[in-house]
């Protein structure tokens, strides 16, 4: 995992409740095995038409809108575990995605594999689509250290929650063998200790 602490982005806004993983990433493209060939096939049903040309009234394909950062409806990764939409969504350049509520399955797959999941009050969220679409050069800044979210131009916030550990995480850029590893000195002392017990 990459290191994370702190983004400054644009934002593309997906303004669509209950969106399940078969809309991310379809099953036809689950056997794929290489993560950076996934994010070609992001909400290939939408972005697409059926004869294969660019569907213009698609987020992703309206060019006012662009950044780092995905926001989206509530229920967001509802449906079957699939941790192939995670990674066409990182693989497309996301880096943060932004909800009121995330499906728990999908949201364990993004924070397992380096996506961060930001959930906000639906005032909040609701806040963000209103501007964001009204204004498609809206600075967002998602700050991991305070936990805070941040509305560039108007200085206004939110705090999120992120577990101590999936944040240390984030913060370092470990997976769960990388944290481990890193604990490793203490884990042999446990082990003495435990073996000395008995």
């Amino acid at each position: 995992m990459k290191k994370f602490t702190t983004l400054i982005s644009c934002v593309i806004p997906l303004h669509v409740e209950d969106i399940d993983t078969d809309q991310i990433i379809p099953s036809r493209f689950l056997k794929e095995v290489k993560r950076e060939e996934l994010g070609k096939n992001l909400f290939k049903d939408w972005r697409y038409n059926n004869d294969g040309s660019l569907n213009k009234y698609f987020i992703l394909n309206n060019r006012n809108f662009s950044g780092k950062i995905l926001l989206t409806g509530r229920n967001f990764g509802c449906g079957s575990s699939r941790e192939h939409a995670v990674w066409s969504i990182l693989d497309y350049g996301f880096k943060v995605v932004i909800s009121s509520y995330f499906a728990d399955i999908f949201k364990e797959n993004a924070l397992n594999n380096g996506l961060l999941t930001v959930e906000v009050s639906n005032n909040f969220l609701q806040k963000l689509f209103f501007l964001i679409e009204k204004k498609p050069k809206t600075k967002i800044k998602v700050d991991l250290l305070n936990q805070k979210i941040f509305i560039q131009s108007t200085e206004e916030f939110e705090e999120f929650y992120i577990h101590p550990y999936r944040k240390k995480c984030f913060i370092n850029g470990y997976d769960d063998i990388d944290f481990l590893v890193s604990i490793k000195k203490e884990i042999e002392i446990f082990e003495k200790k435990i073996c000395f017990q008995q």
